[in-house]
Protein backbone atom coordinates (compact mmCIF):
# COMPACT_ATOMS: atom_id res chain seq x y z
CA UNK A 1 0.00 0.00 0.00
CA UNK A 2 1.67 3.14 -0.84
CA UNK A 3 1.46 7.09 -0.58
CA UNK A 4 1.87 9.51 -3.32
CA UNK A 5 4.65 12.02 -3.25
CA UNK A 6 3.64 15.16 -3.87
CA UNK A 7 3.70 16.81 -7.49
CA UNK A 8 5.39 19.73 -7.14
CA UNK A 9 8.73 18.61 -8.50
CA UNK A 10 10.67 17.43 -11.35
CA UNK A 11 10.96 13.65 -11.49
CA UNK A 12 14.37 12.33 -10.81
CA UNK A 13 17.18 11.66 -13.16
CA UNK A 14 18.11 8.16 -14.76
CA UNK A 15 21.57 7.07 -13.90
CA UNK A 16 22.96 4.92 -16.75
CA UNK A 17 25.20 2.35 -15.48
CA UNK A 18 25.38 -1.29 -16.58
CA UNK A 19 24.19 -3.91 -14.18
CA UNK A 20 24.57 -7.22 -14.41
CA UNK A 21 21.22 -9.61 -14.06
CA UNK A 22 20.40 -12.86 -12.74
CA UNK A 23 20.93 -16.08 -15.17
CA UNK A 24 18.77 -16.12 -18.03
CA UNK A 25 15.64 -17.98 -17.70
CA UNK A 26 15.15 -21.72 -19.39
CA UNK A 27 12.00 -21.03 -21.24
CA UNK A 28 9.48 -17.88 -22.57
CA UNK A 29 6.65 -16.65 -20.11
CA UNK A 30 3.28 -14.76 -20.12
CA UNK A 31 4.19 -10.73 -20.39
CA UNK A 32 0.89 -10.00 -18.87
CA UNK A 33 -0.97 -12.02 -15.82
CA UNK A 34 -4.65 -11.34 -15.10
CA UNK A 35 -4.92 -11.09 -11.34
CA UNK A 36 -8.70 -10.75 -11.82
CA UNK A 37 -11.35 -9.11 -13.55
CA UNK A 38 -13.25 -8.34 -10.86
CA UNK A 39 -13.49 -4.58 -10.78
CA UNK A 40 -13.63 -3.93 -6.89
CA UNK A 41 -10.39 -5.72 -6.91
CA UNK A 42 -7.06 -3.57 -6.70
CA UNK A 43 -3.98 -5.91 -6.26
CA UNK A 44 -1.02 -4.95 -4.12
CA UNK A 45 1.60 -7.60 -2.56
CA UNK A 46 3.13 -10.44 -4.61
CA UNK A 47 5.01 -13.19 -3.73
CA UNK A 48 7.26 -15.56 -6.30
CA UNK A 49 8.14 -18.93 -5.13
CA UNK A 50 11.29 -20.55 -6.26
CA UNK A 51 8.69 -23.30 -8.26
CA UNK A 52 7.12 -20.53 -9.75
CA UNK A 53 3.78 -20.31 -7.94
CA UNK A 54 2.91 -16.58 -7.72
CA UNK A 55 0.48 -15.21 -4.93
CA UNK A 56 -1.04 -12.00 -5.72
CA UNK A 57 -3.06 -9.82 -2.93
CA UNK A 58 -6.23 -7.64 -3.40
CA UNK A 59 -6.07 -4.68 -0.88
CA UNK A 60 -9.74 -3.76 -1.48
CA UNK A 61 -11.16 -6.94 -0.25
CA UNK A 62 -8.47 -9.29 1.27
CA UNK A 63 -8.93 -11.66 -1.50
CA UNK A 64 -5.49 -13.68 -2.73
CA UNK A 65 -4.95 -14.85 -5.84
CA UNK A 66 -2.25 -18.03 -6.81
CA UNK A 67 -1.39 -18.75 -10.25
CA UNK A 68 2.34 -19.73 -11.95
CA UNK A 69 4.98 -17.27 -14.06
CA UNK A 70 3.88 -20.22 -16.66
CA UNK A 71 0.44 -19.57 -17.47
CA UNK A 72 -1.29 -16.37 -17.95
CA UNK A 73 -4.50 -16.44 -15.59
CA UNK A 74 -4.59 -16.35 -11.70
CA UNK A 75 -7.24 -17.74 -10.42
CA UNK A 76 -8.96 -17.12 -6.34
CA UNK A 77 -7.12 -18.71 -3.49
CA UNK A 78 -8.14 -17.41 -0.86
CA UNK A 79 -11.09 -15.34 -0.79
CA UNK A 80 -12.52 -12.14 -0.18
CA UNK A 81 -13.33 -11.83 3.42
CA UNK A 82 -11.73 -14.76 4.83
CA UNK A 83 -10.52 -15.30 8.26
CA UNK A 84 -11.98 -12.02 9.16
CA UNK A 85 -9.10 -10.63 6.16
CA UNK A 86 -11.11 -7.83 4.12
CA UNK A 87 -7.99 -6.20 3.12
CA UNK A 88 -4.67 -7.67 2.08
CA UNK A 89 -1.44 -5.80 1.10
CA UNK A 90 2.57 -7.81 1.68
CA UNK A 91 2.54 -11.22 0.90
CA UNK A 92 5.70 -13.22 1.55
CA UNK A 93 6.94 -17.16 1.81
CA UNK A 94 9.06 -18.78 4.16
CA UNK A 95 11.29 -21.22 4.12
CA UNK A 96 8.37 -23.92 4.38
CA UNK A 97 6.15 -22.37 2.03
CA UNK A 98 3.99 -20.81 4.49
CA UNK A 99 2.17 -17.77 3.20
CA UNK A 100 2.42 -14.99 5.56
CA UNK A 101 -0.68 -11.78 4.94
CA UNK A 102 -0.47 -8.71 6.45
CA UNK A 103 -3.88 -7.51 6.84
CA UNK A 104 -3.31 -3.76 5.92
CA UNK A 105 -6.29 -2.02 8.14
CA UNK A 106 -7.55 -5.24 9.37
CA UNK A 107 -5.07 -4.52 12.01
CA UNK A 108 -3.75 -8.53 11.66
CA UNK A 109 -0.89 -10.59 10.04
CA UNK A 110 -2.25 -13.93 8.69
CA UNK A 111 -0.17 -17.20 8.61
CA UNK A 112 -1.68 -19.97 5.86
CA UNK A 113 -0.04 -23.33 4.56
CA UNK A 114 0.06 -24.23 0.83
CA UNK A 115 -3.44 -25.68 0.89
CA UNK A 116 -4.83 -22.61 2.23
CA UNK A 117 -5.21 -23.67 5.74
CA UNK A 118 -5.32 -20.77 8.48
CA UNK A 119 -2.11 -21.61 10.74
CA UNK A 120 -2.49 -18.45 12.20
CA UNK A 121 -4.23 -14.81 12.87
CA UNK A 122 -2.18 -12.37 14.83
CA UNK A 123 -3.68 -9.19 15.77
CA UNK A 124 -1.93 -5.58 15.83
CA UNK A 125 -5.09 -3.33 17.97
CA UNK A 126 -5.34 0.20 15.22
CA UNK A 127 -2.12 -1.19 13.04
CA UNK A 128 -2.47 -0.61 9.41
CA UNK A 129 0.29 -3.46 8.16
CA UNK A 130 1.63 -2.85 5.12
CA UNK A 131 4.73 -5.37 4.50
CA UNK A 132 6.43 -7.84 6.06
CA UNK A 133 9.99 -9.25 6.44
CA UNK A 134 10.74 -12.79 7.86
CA UNK A 135 14.04 -14.46 9.09
CA UNK A 136 15.30 -17.68 10.52
CA UNK A 137 13.50 -16.85 14.25
CA UNK A 138 10.45 -13.97 13.81
CA UNK A 139 8.25 -12.05 11.43
CA UNK A 140 8.60 -7.93 10.80
CA UNK A 141 5.76 -6.34 10.03
CA UNK A 142 5.55 -2.27 9.40
CA UNK A 143 2.51 -0.43 10.29
CA UNK A 144 1.83 2.36 8.46
CA UNK A 145 -0.90 4.03 10.81
CA UNK A 146 1.75 4.36 13.96
CA UNK A 147 4.59 4.56 12.59
CA UNK A 148 5.58 0.70 14.28
CA UNK A 149 7.02 -2.34 13.75
CA UNK A 150 6.11 -5.40 14.79
CA UNK A 151 7.86 -8.72 15.40
CA UNK A 152 6.56 -11.96 16.16
CA UNK A 153 8.39 -14.83 17.12
CA UNK A 154 8.95 -18.00 14.99
CA UNK A 155 9.89 -21.49 16.15
CA UNK A 156 9.24 -24.86 16.22
CA UNK A 157 6.66 -24.11 13.51
CA UNK A 158 4.50 -21.80 15.67
CA UNK A 159 4.01 -18.01 14.93
CA UNK A 160 4.01 -16.17 18.17
CA UNK A 161 1.61 -13.09 19.00
CA UNK A 162 2.57 -10.07 17.29
CA UNK A 163 4.06 -6.81 19.65
CA UNK A 164 5.42 -3.60 19.18
CA UNK A 165 9.09 -3.77 18.23
CA UNK A 166 9.89 -0.74 17.27
CA UNK A 167 7.96 2.91 17.87
CA UNK A 168 8.14 6.12 16.50
CA UNK A 169 10.48 7.54 18.55
CA UNK A 170 13.03 4.60 18.59
CA UNK A 171 13.62 6.20 14.78
CA UNK A 172 16.03 9.51 14.99
CA UNK A 173 13.11 11.16 13.56
CA UNK A 174 9.82 10.51 13.23
CA UNK A 175 8.68 8.61 10.34
CA UNK A 176 6.05 9.74 8.19
CA UNK A 177 4.70 6.26 6.52
CA UNK A 178 6.60 3.13 7.10
CA UNK A 179 6.32 0.81 3.86
CA UNK A 180 8.63 -1.93 2.29
CA UNK A 181 11.12 -3.93 4.68
CA UNK A 182 13.25 -6.48 4.13
CA UNK A 183 16.42 -8.04 5.69
CA UNK A 184 19.75 -9.40 5.03
CA UNK A 185 20.50 -13.14 3.93
CA UNK A 186 22.34 -12.85 7.03
CA UNK A 187 19.14 -11.97 9.31
CA UNK A 188 21.61 -9.05 11.03
CA UNK A 189 19.95 -6.09 9.54
CA UNK A 190 17.03 -4.99 7.80
CA UNK A 191 16.17 -2.04 4.97
CA UNK A 192 12.93 -0.38 5.91
CA UNK A 193 10.94 1.97 3.34
CA UNK A 194 9.52 5.20 5.01
CA UNK A 195 7.29 7.22 2.46
CA UNK A 196 7.76 10.51 3.93
CA UNK A 197 4.91 12.69 4.39
CA UNK A 198 4.28 12.68 0.70
CA UNK A 199 6.26 15.79 0.07
CA UNK A 200 9.70 14.96 -2.36
CA UNK A 201 12.38 14.62 0.04
CA UNK A 202 10.86 13.58 3.11
CA UNK A 203 11.37 9.75 1.65
CA UNK A 204 14.31 7.52 4.03
CA UNK A 205 15.79 3.99 3.68
CA UNK A 206 16.15 2.90 7.66
CA UNK A 207 18.66 0.59 8.40
CA UNK A 208 17.71 -1.43 11.63
CA UNK A 209 20.25 -3.83 13.53
CA UNK A 210 17.93 -6.62 14.53
CA UNK A 211 20.24 -7.68 17.53
CA UNK A 212 20.52 -4.24 19.24
CA UNK A 213 17.38 -2.76 17.86
CA UNK A 214 18.86 0.16 16.63
CA UNK A 215 17.84 2.62 14.12
CA UNK A 216 19.74 4.75 11.84
CA UNK A 217 19.26 6.10 8.31
CA UNK A 218 20.73 4.68 4.93
CA UNK A 219 22.82 7.94 2.73
CA UNK A 220 20.91 7.72 -0.41
CA UNK A 221 23.21 9.01 -2.97
CA UNK A 222 21.83 10.31 -6.60
CA UNK A 223 18.04 9.20 -5.55
CA UNK A 224 15.39 8.00 -3.53
CA UNK A 225 14.23 4.93 -1.64
CA UNK A 226 11.27 5.55 -0.06
CA UNK A 227 9.67 2.55 -1.50
CA UNK A 228 6.58 0.92 -1.41
CA UNK A 229 7.93 -3.06 -2.26
CA UNK A 230 11.18 -3.32 -1.66
CA UNK A 231 13.63 -6.45 -3.41
CA UNK A 232 16.75 -7.30 -1.55
CA UNK A 233 19.19 -9.61 -3.53
CA UNK A 234 22.89 -9.33 -1.98
CA UNK A 235 24.04 -6.01 -2.17
CA UNK A 236 21.48 -4.88 -4.80
CA UNK A 237 18.03 -3.03 -3.61
CA UNK A 238 15.21 -2.55 -5.57
CA UNK A 239 11.89 -0.54 -4.63
CA UNK A 240 9.39 1.21 -6.31
CA UNK A 241 9.07 4.59 -5.88
CA UNK A 242 6.56 7.15 -7.20
CA UNK A 243 7.58 10.81 -8.36
CA UNK A 244 6.28 14.11 -9.76
CA UNK A 245 6.11 14.05 -13.53
CA UNK A 246 6.45 17.60 -13.19
CA UNK A 247 3.13 17.98 -14.85
CA UNK A 248 1.06 17.66 -12.13
CA UNK A 249 0.83 14.14 -12.18
CA UNK A 250 2.68 11.01 -10.83
CA UNK A 251 5.17 8.28 -12.46
CA UNK A 252 6.15 5.29 -11.14
CA UNK A 253 9.84 3.08 -11.28
CA UNK A 254 11.89 0.74 -10.01
CA UNK A 255 15.17 2.26 -8.63
CA UNK A 256 17.99 0.02 -8.06
CA UNK A 257 20.81 1.06 -5.74
CA UNK A 258 24.02 -0.66 -4.81
CA UNK A 259 24.36 -0.77 -1.01
CA UNK A 260 28.02 -0.53 0.70
CA UNK A 261 29.36 -3.61 2.68
CA UNK A 262 27.88 -2.63 6.16
CA UNK A 263 24.43 -1.20 4.05
CA UNK A 264 24.45 2.36 5.45
CA UNK A 265 25.25 3.98 2.35
CA UNK A 266 23.73 3.32 -0.62
CA UNK A 267 24.42 4.85 -4.83
CA UNK A 268 21.89 4.73 -7.22
CA UNK A 269 22.96 2.89 -10.41
CA UNK A 270 19.72 2.36 -12.38
CA UNK A 271 16.14 3.11 -12.85
CA UNK A 272 13.24 1.37 -14.61
CA UNK A 273 11.04 3.06 -17.45
CA UNK A 274 8.53 4.50 -15.82
CA UNK A 275 5.17 3.72 -15.04
CA UNK A 276 1.87 6.03 -15.25
CA UNK A 277 -1.06 6.76 -12.76
CA UNK A 278 -2.93 4.51 -15.01
CA UNK A 279 -1.08 1.76 -13.87
CA UNK A 280 -0.11 2.65 -10.03
CA UNK A 281 2.04 -0.25 -9.88
CA UNK A 282 3.08 -1.51 -6.13
CA UNK A 283 5.57 -4.25 -4.91
CA UNK A 284 7.53 -6.29 -7.04
CA UNK A 285 8.97 -9.96 -7.16
CA UNK A 286 11.99 -11.85 -8.96
CA UNK A 287 11.45 -14.35 -11.47
CA UNK A 288 14.21 -15.94 -12.83
CA UNK A 289 15.90 -13.14 -14.70
CA UNK A 290 12.92 -10.53 -14.87
CA UNK A 291 11.19 -8.43 -12.06
CA UNK A 292 7.36 -8.24 -12.08
CA UNK A 293 5.64 -5.76 -10.51
CA UNK A 294 2.02 -5.29 -9.39
CA UNK A 295 -0.60 -3.43 -11.25
CA UNK A 296 -2.54 -2.24 -8.67
CA UNK A 297 -4.29 1.07 -10.45
CA UNK A 298 -4.84 2.39 -6.80
CA UNK A 299 -4.30 5.75 -8.21
CA UNK A 300 -5.91 5.62 -11.56
CA UNK A 301 -8.50 8.18 -12.17
CA UNK A 302 -10.94 5.45 -13.63
CA UNK A 303 -9.38 2.00 -12.81
CA UNK A 304 -10.77 -0.82 -14.90
CA UNK A 305 -10.37 -4.61 -15.19
CA UNK A 306 -8.52 -6.67 -15.92
CA UNK A 307 -5.88 -5.77 -12.82
CA UNK A 308 -2.84 -7.74 -13.68
CA UNK A 309 1.13 -8.33 -13.10
CA UNK A 310 3.42 -7.40 -16.21
CA UNK A 311 7.51 -7.56 -16.29
CA UNK A 312 9.19 -4.68 -14.78
CA UNK A 313 10.90 -2.51 -18.20
CA UNK A 314 14.27 -1.62 -18.45
CA UNK A 315 15.77 -3.02 -15.47
CA UNK A 316 16.20 -6.57 -14.40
Amino acid sequence: MRMLLAATTAGLAVVAATVPGPALAAAPHPTTYVVSRDPAVRPEGIAVAPDGTMYVTSVTTGAVYRGHTGRAELRPFLPAGGDGRSAAAGVHLDRQGRIFVAGWDTGALFVHARDGALLARRDAAGAALNDLAITEDAVYVTDSATATVWRAPLGAGRVGELVPWLTAADFPAPPGFLNGIVVTGDDRLALVADQGTGEPGTERLWRVDLAGRTVTAVDVVGGQLGADGLLLEGDRLYGVVNFPDGAGGSRFAVNLVRLDADRRSARLVRQSQPAGLAESPTTIARDADRLLWVNSQLNATAPAPPFTVTPVRGLC
